[in-house]
């Protein structure tokens, strides 16, 4: 047995459970990206002859109102939602990032503006707040990212502002600049490295809401539109169906269920792998 096995093998012993929830959520990416391939019929075709009619063999979610097999279209909302959800984690860490060092890096009044900022979009409710941004630039998979972005990257920028300020005053932090290091070096080779894992686990533990953040606003008709298949597009669309064909409502539903636990999961026990003061 190799050197290289042996040491995956002592780590994959060590972190189970975090080895455990990374397959189950690479077996549920796998599930989105293959939605082309495993989805049984055109998520787009309709068939009025089929009109909600309940889960069989040829259909086995169902279909819906206008004949479209649910299968399909919860297969295709999975490329839609994650991808969207993945989006947003991305674009909002790499804003949180961003401010977050020149606020405590820079501090004097760049901080001072930049937190203030911060403290203002904190002091609304985040999906309130959301809804409204995403009301004025109208409905949209886009216009949906832009004004969840707005909302939620203020919290990263703190969190991060808090460890630069915390690694600031370091002493091989010191050392650096008095040794003629620039500050961009010094971002870059001892500041960046310490802030990056914990953004990485908020970012893996935020997932699951974001997910919940996109689809509700698709739900409420400012996100994905028809016939574009997006869990919280489907929900809306299926609750007017809620008594005549259940199915609907809980085959999307399933799917946020099923995604928000798994990523919640996944993010906690990696929060474990890198700080071991959190193991039970």
């Amino acid at each position: 047995m190799s050197m290289l096995t042996q040491r995956l093998i002592r780590l994959w012993m060590q972190h189970r459970l975090f080895s455990v929830w990374l397959g189950v959520a690479g077996l549920w990416l796998l599930l989105a990206i293959l939605a082309p391939l495993l989805a049984p019929h055109d998520p787009y075709a309709t068939d009025f002859t089929r009109v909600l009619q309940p889960p069989d063999k040829q259909y086995p979610f169902g279909t819906d109102q206008l004949g479209r097999c649910v299968l399909s279209r919860v297969l295709f909302g999975a490329r839609t939602s994650l991808l969207m959800t993945f989006v947003l984690v991305t674009v909002v860490a790499a804003i949180g990032m961003t401010v977050g060092i020149l606020a405590g890096y820079a501090g004097k009044w760049l901080d001072t503006v930049l937190m203030r900022l911060a403290d203002t979009l904190m002091a609304f409710p985040g999906i309130i707040f959301a809804i409204a941004v995403a009301g004025m630039l109208g409905p949209g998979l886009l216009h949906t990212v832009v004004a969840l972005s707005v909302v939620w990257w203020a919290k990263y920028a703190r969190m991060v502002r808090s460890m630069v300020l915390q690694h600031k005053q370091k002493e091989y932090v010191t050392a650096a600049a008095l040794g003629g290091a620039r500050p961009a070096r010094i971002l870059l080779r001892y500041i960046l490295p310490n802030v990056l894992p914990p953004l990485v686990v908020m970012a893996m533990m935020d997932i699951g809401g974001m997910l919940l953040s996109i689809s509700g606003l698709s739900f409420l008709g400012l996100g994905a539109q028809p016939p574009e298949p997006e869990w919280g597009a489907l929900l809306s669309e299926g609750r007017r169906y809620m008594q005549t064909a259940p199915w609907l409502l809980m085959y999307p539903g399933l799917a946020i269920f099923c995604t928000v636990m798994i990523f919640n999961l996944l993010g906690d026990s990696f929060r474990d792998v890198l700080d071991p003061r959190h193991r039970r």
